[in-house]
């Protein structure tokens, strides 16, 4: 686990981390986002030991990275964007030094490389001098000396940069087999790459976190509800009542070159998936599905309204945060009597959420203008 606690870059009069706060859990693959600039090469720099943090504090499995280097740096394997390599050695001897400087036991070494050179494919230059390399093979070799010695944390800065597109499938399987039994962080613009591999997003904007969830729930959030696109074949007559039925805030219909199919839009609430029961309500009017999709915002379109200057997207999905919170809340309060002083809300409590809504409406009427 990482835990990054109130952190605080500066730079002069220029803030890079800006009172930063996140925990990363153990056991999944997340994607570290953000525009050039935004803090997020820096806060890896901290995290791995690299620079020191002019506040705050990062805790790795709760080793203080500042404070006990050594224990806390035993946890992480980091490949940082400019992979450490010795261009005078060849892979295996300088897989051979970093074994050492791990503290990898010496009857172990041998099988540890020979492991990591067959899991990356490097095996078959072990004996070549790293300076006649291409750039994706000492992409790998990279990533064979952050993997070496199996550290339950490892952190990957832009990893598939150099590899060819059967390389970069083959490195994304990879990180995919590694988040099952290690914690991985991956930072990386390829934000196709990060939707493919990841479990879990975070995003970083001047310094700050903007948000921090799964790429589907950053979506469903971002997009305020849920839309299906189906093209059926049937006729208005035939669809309208059955749909009409449907739990929907919008239905829309459109015509298609074939006069035998139509093409509608469901829209419905955010948590809404009306999948299963638009399939039985066609069923039982004779209506065949013959293409069905889900529309969803892209985790590059998410990026782009998040990390936007005027910050409205941020602002919207805060909000949206907050009112998933409360729906979840309101939930619990199907539990008894004795049990709603616990979960109820203090009036400070009512007081801070009123004056919290109230300065974003102002925020909000701000930006109409």
């Amino acid at each position: 686990m990482i835990e990054v606690k109130n952190l605080v870059k500066k730079y002069g009069n220029h803030t890079a981390v800006d009172h930063l706060n996140f925990t990363i859990e153990e056991g999944h693959v997340y994607g570290f986002l953000g525009p050039n600039g935004a803090g997020k090469s820096t806060t890896m720099n901290i995290m791995t030991g690299y620079l020191g943090a002019t506040e705050g504090e990062v805790l790795i499995n709760g080793h203080d990275i500042l404070k006990e280097p050594e224990e806390a740096k035993k946890q992480i394997g980091y490949l940082p964007e400019l992979p450490p390599l010795y261009m005078e050695m060849t892979v295996h001897e300088y897989l051979e030094f970093v074994a050492e400087l791990k503290g990898i036991a010496k009857n172990k070494r041998e099988e540890s490389i020979n492991e990591v050179e067959k899991m990356v494919k490097i095996w078959e230059v072990e004996n070549r001098l790293i300076r006649n390399l291409s750039k994706g093979y000492r992409q790998r070799v990279g990533l064979a000396q952050a993997v070496l010695g199996y550290p339950p944390i490892i952190i990957l800065d832009e990893p598939t940069v150099g590899l060819d597109p059967k390389q970069i499938i083959e490195i994304r399987d990879l990180i995919k087999s590694l988040g099952k039994k290690h914690t991985v962080i991956l930072s990386s613009h390829i934000l196709s790459e990060v939707s493919a591999v990841c479990d879990y997003v975070m995003i970083i904007a001047k310094g700050q976190l903007v948000a921090s969830d799964t790429p589907e729930n950053l979506s469903k959030l971002m997009l305020g509800s849920n839309t299906v696109t189906c093209t059926v074949h049937g006729t208005r007559k035939q669809l309208v009542p059955a749909l009409n039925a449907l739990d929907a805030k919008e239905i829309q219909y459109e015509n298609t070159p074939n006069e035998e199919q139509i093409k509608v839009k469901i829209t419905t609430e955010k948590d809404k998936d009306i999948r299963e029961e638009l399939f039985y309500a066609l069923a039982k009017a004779n209506c065949p599905i013959l293409e069905l999709t889900s529309s969803s915002m892209s985790l590059e379109d998410v990026f782009l309204e998040l990390t936007d200057d005027s910050g409205k997207a941020a602002r919207k999905l805060k909000k949206a945060e907050k009112e998933q919170l409360k729906q979840k809340e309101c939930e619990k309060e199907c539990e008894p009597e004795a049990d709603k002083t616990a979960v109820g809300e203090t009036s400070e409590e009512k007081s801070t959420d009123a004056a919290e809504s109230a300065a974003e409406t102002k925020q909000e009427e701000g930006d109409a203008q």
